[in-house]
């Protein structure tokens, strides 16, 4: 079974620099008052007043760097995005790893953002959870990121098992997806290490079937 390409972004997010280096010092202050605020109480809960007060900038300011709420709820989830797939290349040393190790190395990273970034959960499962319209601007850029994962685990996949790549993929999709959400709620301890070890033994049984 032939392995997909080398995920890339889509194109909402594969424009976005982490460090956004296109905004304005005003513009960035709302930004960043938006994500924090959106993340924490929710999209729909937080308007563009709450926003522009909190930025300490008027709307007019605001709508003038953003055009709409719309357009900030994207720029807020592909940032987020962006600084993911930075902070998740820095586990990736195709040199220093074993094809196996970069699989699991996926879930450690995903343990650290999450003790350092969300404790609310995923921004993206979030945002989902608010936003189903496919019409809406920022849906794109939910599903595409989640697409992007799917896509890495199956290339990280095809790297320990060939034939079994696809299946393996979604396998390992599961697992971090599932993590994701229980560690958001915090049903239990260490949802991420109970996956990674999960997923340590669906990778040892995919080179033994080889």
């Amino acid at each position: 079974m032939p392995v997909p390409p080398a995920p890339s972004a889509p194109h909402v997010a594969s424009a976005v620099d982490p460090d956004r280096p296109d905004l304005t010092p005003a513009a960035r202050r709302v930004l960043e008052t938006a994500s924090r605020l959106f993340y924490e109480r929710g999209i729909h809960a937080v308007g563009v007043d709450l926003i522009a007060a909190e930025a300490g900038v008027t709307k007019k300011t605001l709508y003038d760097r953003f055009g709409s709420k719309e357009q900030i709820v994207v720029d807020y989830l592909a940032t987020r995005d962006a600084r993911w797939r930075a902070f998740l290349a820095g586990h990736h040393d195709p040199v220093a790893l074993t094809p196996t190790e970069r699989v699991l190395a996926v879930f450690d990273a995903s343990r650290e953002w999450m003790a350092a970034h969300s404790g609310k959960g995923c921004s993206m499962v979030n945002a989902h959870a608010e936003i189903s319209d496919p019409a809406h601007p920022a849906y794109a850029v939910i599903t595409g990121q989640k697409q992007w994962m799917l896509d890495l685990f199956i290339r990280l996949a095809h790297e320990v098992s060939p034939d079994a790549a696809r299946e393996l993929g979604r396998s390992l999709m599961l697992l971090h997806e599932g993590a994701l959400v229980s560690d958001g709620l915090d049903v239990f301890p260490d949802a991420f290490g109970r996956a990674r070890r999960l997923a340590a033994f669906l990778l040892s049984a995919a080179r033994d079937a080889r």
